[in-house]
């Protein structure tokens, strides 16, 4: 584990050069928007099949903005909030700045996103993240977090960044366990989501 507790307490670590070489620049770029769209047509879509209805949405890093284009594709009616903790994101795209830890909204979101993000948080500061998903979520969470396992077998290591905390995915759904149900791939579905599902199709 490669992480530096300094990183996540200054916000200029997430600058320009960090997008640039984690999003932009196709020789070091981790992801696409177009494969992030891929993904993102995959979360609403199956949404959409299970009934779940999307009317506002909160993106927790939402970085340059990516799912931005699918939830207006698929949910054209639905609200978009992204949130940032880059100053840098915030001034040059007009994100609302904030963290995963304790953001707060007045209206609970129908669907939470929040991918690669928690990876970055020391364990208490993760473990009040996914409390705080469970109070801003009233129905879906799309989750994407880095695992010791994905660091050994399911990444590129040349483009992934490994300056984050490594936990185990038990360690994940441990705490998630208490504000939600794993539906696979990603997507949670809370205690107050509306959405019918058969019982295999919940992991247990």
């Amino acid at each position: 584990m490669l992480y530096d507790h300094a990183r996540m307490t200054d916000t200029s670590v997430f600058d320009k050069s960090y997008y640039d070489r984690y999003y932009r620049d196709p020789a070091t770029r981790v992801a696409t928007e177009e494969s992030v769209q891929v993904l993102a047509d995959f979360v609403c879509n199956y949404l959409i099949h299970i009934g779940q209805p999307i009317d506002y949405v909160i993106d927790l890093g939402c970085g340059l903005g990516f799912w931005q284009a699918a939830i207006r594709n698929h949910f054209p009616a639905a609200t978009y909030l992204g949130v940032e903790y880059s100053e840098y994101l915030c001034k040059s795209h007009g994100w609302k700045q904030g963290s995963a830890v304790n953001f707060k909204s007045r209206r609970k979101a129908d669907l939470v996103i929040c991918q690669g993000v928690l990876q970055y948080l020391p364990d208490e500061d993760c473990e009040q993240a996914i409390e705080n998903l469970g109070k801003l979520s009233r129905g879906a969470l799309y989750l994407e977090a880095l695992t010791k396992a994905d660091w050994q077998d399911n990444v590129d290591r040349e483009v992934t960044d490994g300056n984050v905390h490594l936990r185990s995915a038990s360690w994940y759904r441990k705490r998630l366990a208490k504000n939600f149900s794993n539906c696979g791939g990603g997507v949670y579905l809370g205690t107050d989501s509306p959405a019918a599902m058969f019982e295999l199709e919940y992991l247990k």
